[in-house]
């Protein structure tokens, strides 16, 4: 065990010495600049609101250091407890009606939208404490591994903050720059929450409407079928078919190779076309799921067949409890 501790030491050591050497291409300046040039925003603005915000290392360890790069046994125990069983059991009590609204125009199951909110914040008890300012400053230029994906998210934070009549310096949220309830990135703010009260704002931090129409909405832009299933246990590792190797793998695998390998979806799976096959660990063995075309959606909003597996039973226990 101390072996392994060393190892995987050594190894963020390692990550953290390579991110420190590469370079950030752009700077402040250069992407002030292109605000005004691409947007019209003043770009002294910009400036101001950049040298306001607070470069955090925090944020960066926080990046070395992801849930998802647990074992399932482990990432599970995260997120299907008790306590937050409970919680979307009250959430879902407390939002029926505009769950049902949600389900009845956008087809998602409310169980489902209940236990995203659940997973991500815990039903809006910790929606982030980082002003979004300082999270996409710290990423857009100071982590060049992926800096052009965070400064791109920081140009969408200031469109966003510019449509919604927003404080740059005020919405705060993850270390990753996520937002709300829901935990949006900018990008997905801005280009898929909804106004599902029609109060004239979109309000993804304490207005339950948006918040539910919004996850709501996600989902069904990406392609959520109303009233089909999501996964399924297999009874042992199929034959003939391997488990997909990538993260938020799109259903591969047709009903005709299920049938080919012994594997019969039955009514419950029949109409959800495509699956794909993937590998859980758990303390003892590995176990086989089925993906449908629902599993891979709910990996649009996080692309880890983990944290979609989470979302899935977690709201199969919200179910369950509240019968």
């Amino acid at each position: 065990m101390k072996t392994i501790v060393f190892l995987v030491s050594a190894l963020l050591a390692l990550s953290a010495c390579a991110t420190s050497q590469e370079k950030v291409t752009v700077t402040q300046k250069e992407f002030a600049q292109q605000m005004a040039d691409r947007h019209g925003f003043d770009a002294a603005a910009i400036t101001a609101w950049l040298n306001k915000a607070e470069h955090r290392d925090s944020i960066i360890e926080a990046m070395t250091r992801p849930a998802e790069g647990k074992p399932w046994h482990l990432y599970r125990k995260i997120f299907i407890t008790n306590k937050r069983i409970k919680g979307g059991v009250s959430f879902f009590n407390t939002h029926r009606e505009l769950l049902q609204r949600a389900y009845d125009e956008h087809g998602v199951d409310p169980v489902v939208i209940t236990a995203i909110i659940g997973v991500e914040t815990g039903y809006g008890a910790n929606t982030g404490s980082y002003p979004v300012i300082d999270a996409l400053k710290t990423l857009g230029f100071g982590y060049p591994r992926r800096a052009d994906f965070f400064r791109k998210q920081l140009e969408e934070f200031f469109l966003m903050a510019r449509e919604e009549n927003l404080d740059p310096m005020q919405p705060k949220g993850s270390y990753a720059g996520a937002m709300g309830m829901p935990q949006f990135i900018p990008s997905s703010f801005r280009s898929y929450a909804i106004d599902f009260d029609a109060d004239g704002k979109r309000n993804l931090w304490n207005n339950h409407a948006d918040i539910i129409g919004s996850v709501a909405n996600y989902f069904a832009v990406h392609g959520w079928h109303k009233d089909q299933p999501v996964a399924r246990l297999l009874p042992a590792k199929p034959a003939g078919l391997q488990p997909g190797s990538r993260r938020g793998q799109k259903p591969n695998i047709s009903p005709e190779q299920l049938k080919s390998a012994g594997i019969s979806l039955g009514d419950s799976g029949e109409n959800s076309g495509n699956t794909s096959i993937f590998e859980l660990q758990q303390e003892k063995a590995a176990e086989y799921w089925l993906g449908f075309n629902n599993f891979y959606v709910i990996t649009r909003y996080n692309h880890s067949n983990l944290y979609a597996m989470a979302v899935y039973q977690l709201s199969e226990e919200i179910r369950k409890a509240s019968k």
